[in-house]
């Protein structure tokens, strides 16, 4: 059976339109009430938001992407209608789209704005579309390889908020002067002592047996922060950020961020240097510091 093809600009309005679907979701439910959380055996929360976001997107993928398959957090992989053969150990799905419903589930649950799904499409393993959406932030990223990378900020931060009679006027002359999206470019920064990283999380270090590394790291570069999530990874498509790196992740945490890292003139790899989203670990640059990054997380 031949299989079905779609240009990138196709892929990319698709994803695009997948994202308006589930920021609909998730603003709607973002403080809400009666949201329902649960935990999932790997004690990570999951929340009736997650859920309702993936499943909404495997609903619109199934008809207009069927012959694709689908990897999911909540609801795992699932083989599209064009099968050639069974996927093997070691093998990807000549398409695959990769969705995280909503990435920083935690954040979400507490209120923190730092949360967005992220849906990416994986050709023979290697994402070439990336889209990740931020509605708490007013933020959406996206790329395609050989497309550039993108930020629209026009977003209106999960909808009007009111305000005190004297500023309606202003802030609505100011709202629809609404800015063009953007194409990002990483920092020119080139030495690790004046490098800003981002590490995320002590603790994931800790268990990865790199605390050591990181330590000696932040003895090195200019400035540590921990962001966290995908935040860690859009401000270093937008020159913000040099270096990110981050461990105990699944291929859904990654596969969007790359390609916009990567269009926006970045590297992605692996800790352990393997240039894909399939090793459990991420480190995201400028380029100019990734060799350097790299040394720098031997053991």
């Amino acid at each position: 059976m031949s299989r079905t093809l779609f240009t990138l600009d196709e892929d990319l309005n698709l994803a695009l339109r997948l994202a308006d679907i589930a920021d609909a979701i998730s603003r709607e439910r973002y403080l809400a009430l009666d949201l329902e959380v649960t935990t999932k055996p790997d004690s990570t929360p999951v929340t009736d938001a997650d859920r309702a976001i993936e499943q909404a997107l495997i609903d619109v993928l199934s008809r207009e992407r069927g012959e694709d398959y689908l990897l999911g957090e909540e609801f795992g992989e699932q083989a599209g209608r064009l099968a050639e053969h069974e996927i093997g150990e070691g093998e990807h799905p000549h398409r695959q789209w990769i969705i995280d419903p909503i990435d920083g589930t935690s954040n979400f649950l507490r209120g923190v704005p730092v949360w967005a799904t992220l849906i990416a499409l994986a050709v023979e393993g290697v994402p070439v579309v990336g889209v990740v959406s931020a509605p708490a932030l007013g933020k959406r990223w996206w790329a395609a390889t050989g497309n550039g990378a993108w930020l629209d900020e026009s977003g209106d931060a999960l909808g009007t908020i009111a305000l005190p009679d004297g500023l309606n006027g202003i802030v609505h002359d100011r709202m629809i002067e609404q800015p063009a999206p953007r194409r990002l470019r990483v920092s020119q920064v080139a030495e690790l002592a004046d490098a800003s990283l981002s590490y995320n999380s002590l603790q994931h270090w800790d268990r990865a047996g790199y605390l050591d590394q990181l330590i000696s790291l932040s003895r090195t570069v200019w400035r540590t922060r921990a962001y966290g999530d995908m935040w860690s990874y859009m401000l270093v498509a937008e020159g913000a950020v040099d270096a990110v790196a981050e461990f105990d992740l699944k291929p859904y945490d990654m596969a969007a961020l790359m390609p916009i890292v990567t269009e926006a003139g970045g590297r992605f790899s692996a800790v352990t240097g393997e240039l894909d989203c399939w090793h459990g670990s991420a480190l995201a640059t400028n380029g100019l510091v990734h060799d350097a990054m790299l040394d720098a997380l031997q053991r």
